[in-house]
């Protein structure tokens, strides 16, 4: 029998919150099949810490440690990483609309939220530091940084500036994946010196200018594919009236403009070489593809992206590792060959 073919590609992580953790059940899906060989990946937010444990637990031990890796970072976020007990517990709880409803009107999380929208995060001073910090301090940074393994990028923005930094290789530290994941509203600007210019400067979240960047994965000796892990929804049905789903939705718009602007001029690049307007080889013809389920993430909402809880970390994990396996039955085959995602159609 004929060994199967590799199938080479680059994964670009989407930031969102606790809602990552669907990237990491479509990680410990794409790691269990030895046809898929990861490159290099773009993440932003929880997508940076997803790839940050990935890389690392790669370097390590190959798929295995990156598994194991995973299971250790959502283990330390709040998930159940016994995959018989966290079955359980979430086959006795609400549906994950319900919940995500019960955590949004609690009387806990309206007063978080009501803090959040009164008083900047510089009011508390030092009282108040990201949660992430004791996790992301346990990377291991010679692994994260290393030149062996998918090659990583992470984003952040320039508070100053408004321009969107992606960080690479050595570059990558702790304050660099906080800052990837620094809202303003919750946390004061992660600041520390960049060492492209020498300068101390202030970061933002990624997701406002890179959600994730697609860019940094255009390279020539990169493959054409990028897999995009989507966890923002691109189309919500229902019109949201209160003022959480209001800024919610405002929020996820604002963190999918960016990959939709990639995403258009990837799409017009391809007319340009359909058309031979250029010459083949001049610009990369772009393989996209997209795993992602906008019915889950239509019944979630921003307490359950902001406040990580057992029983939807276990159901985001499962809902992750069935859609890449439907992906990987329906599309394995398109990897190297052509796009599974119709730009033109998405964009008409």
């Amino acid at each position: 029998m004929a060994k199967a073919v590799s199938k080479r590609i680059n994964l670009a992580l989407q930031g969102g919150g606790a809602h990552g953790a669907f990237t990491w059940g479509v990680l410990c899906r794409l790691l269990q099949d030895e046809d898929i060989e990861i490159a290099a990946i773009s993440g932003t937010s929880a997508g940076a810490l997803n790839a940050a444990a990935l890389k690392s637990g790669w370097v390590a031990d190959g798929r295995a440690g990156a598994l194991k890796n995973l299971e250790w970072l959502w283990g330390q976020v709040g998930a159940i990483t016994d995959p018989n007990f966290s079955h359980w517990v979430a086959s006795l709880a609400p549906t994950a609309g319900i919940w995500a409803k019960a955590l949004e009107y609690s009387p806990t999380y309206a007063a978080f939220d009501m803090t959040t929208r009164m008083l900047s995060p510089y009011a508390y001073g030092p009282a108040l530091s990201n949660p992430l910090e004791r996790i992301v301090s346990q990377f291991a940074y010679d692994a994260v940084c290393a030149k062996t393994g998918p090659e990583l990028h992470i984003c952040a923005t320039n508070v100053r500036s408004g321009k969107i930094r992606v960080f690479t290789g050595e570059e990558i530290m702790p304050d660099v994946i906080l800052a990837s994941a620094c809202l303003p509203s919750l946390f004061q600007a992660v600041e520390f010196t960049d060492p492209a210019t020498g300068q101390t400067e202030a970061f933002w979240d990624g997701g406002y200018t890179g959600n994730p960047a697609l860019f940094p994965l255009f390279r020539k000796d990169l493959p054409a594919d990028v897999l995009i892990v989507n966890i923002n929804p691109l189309y919500r049905e229902a019109l949201p009236t209160d003022v959480q789903s209001i800024q919610n939705r405002v929020n996820e718009i604002s963190f999918n403009s960016s990959l939709l602007r990639e995403l258009r001029a990837i799409e017009f690049v391809r007319r340009l070489i359909g058309d031979g307007a250029i010459k083949p080889g001049t610009m990369k013809d772009v393989l996209v593809h997209m795993i992602a389920d906008d019915g889950l993430m239509n019944e979630l909402n921003v307490a359950t992206k902001t406040i990580p809880t057992a029983i939807v970390l276990a159901r985001l994990k499962e809902a992750g590792e069935a859609a890449a396996d439907a992906f990987l039955r329906t599309h394995k085959d398109d990897l190297n060959a052509r796009s599974t995602v119709n730009l033109t159609d998405m964009f008409s």
